[in-house]
Parts: structure tokens; C-alpha cells; sequence
């Protein structure tokens, strides 16, 4: 992510975090002021809200990393080549990698993170900044999926059934 992308990011999160406490609405939080390692290449929201959990984890002293960000399009090819090969048939494959032009890794829009105690820690908090778990089979993928604040929806059962529903 560029400097002017982090710090409108950043700009961003400080004008919500203001109009949470002048209007009181939603939960006031301070913007981040460095995005947290792992995040280049994010959409600047899913940076930014990766950033606030992980500072929040660590400070309640749970460990959380990102595993896997944003991916090039050769890396995405690359896990899905990977996928068939393993489980036999793209149809297979579809439920834990998506090919690269379905995939929201490319697009910026998912983290994997670790180890499974801070995924289950930011399965429990994440939705304050609106980050949830998004499939049942993969307790490590997250996306931006609600409102700060507010309830995360289900989760699909795998990438593909999401993928397919959507038509993408």
C-alpha cells in the first residue's frame, strides 16, 4: 500500500472515529497510525480494521499474524495448480482455493492469519471492526463483512459455494 493510500486510509478512520463520538454512533476508535505488517496490498478499510484488531489482540496478549494478504495473480495460479493437484479435480479444489479471478486474496480483500488462537480470538472480536470469518472450512480466512460494530453474517460453507452463488 503507498504512503498517500495509508494515510487517507489512516484520515479516514480518524473522520469515523470522530463522527462515532460527536454523534454516537458506532464504536469511537482511534485510527491506526503504521498499518500492521502483512497488510500491503489491502484495500485500505481491511488494512486499517486488520490493523486495530491486531493491535487490540496483542495488547490483550494474544498472538496474530497474517499468513497470507494479498496475492499476485502468478501466486494465486500458482496455490490453485497446487489445489488440484492435491485434491484431485478443480471441482475439489474450489472449496479451499479459488483461481486467481475469483479470488478475493487478489483483490486485496482477505487476510489468513495465525496461529489458531488468534484466529479464534479475532473470530470472537473481529466484528468490531467488521472483520469475520467467512467460511466454515477455512478458520483462518477473514473479510471485511459487516458494520464496526455490528453482528457478523453466516458464514458459507466453502470458497466455492459463495463463488458459485455469486457468479463470479
Amino acid at each position: 500500500m503507498s504512503d498517500f493510500a495509508s494515510r487517507l486510509a489512516c484520515t479516514a478512520l480518524a473522520a469515523g472515529a470522530l463522527a462515532s463520538a460527536v454523534l454516537g454512533i458506532g464504536q469511537a476508535v482511534a485510527a491506526p497510525t503504521a498499518f500492521a505488517p502483512g497488510t500491503g496490498g489491502l484495500v485500505p478499510g481491511l488494512a486499517a480494521s486488520y490493523t486495530l484488531a491486531s493491535n487490540e489482540a496483542h495488547a490483550q496478549g494474544i498472538s496474530v499474524w497474517i499468513t497470507s494478504g494479498k496475492r499476485s495473480d502468478a501466486e494465486q495460479r500458482q496455490l490453485w495448480r497446487n489445489a488440484i493437484a492435491t485434491y484431485g479435480s478443480p471441482e475439489a479444489a474450489r472449496r479451499w482455493v479459488l483461481p486467481a479471478e475469483e479470488s478475493p486474496h487478489v483483490r486485496g480483500e482477505a487476510v489468513d492469519v495465525g496461529p489458531w488462537e488468534g484466529a479464534a480470538w479475532l473470530e470472537r472480536n473481529g466484528y468490531r471492526w467488521g472483520l469475520c470469518r467467512t467460511f466454515v472450512n477455512e478458520w483462518w480466512h477473514f473479510e471485511l463483512a459487516t458494520t464496526p460494530g455490528a453482528a457478523c453474517p453466516p458464514m458459507w460453507p466453502d470458497a466455492a459455494v459463495r463463488a458459485d452463488r455469486r457468479g463470479i
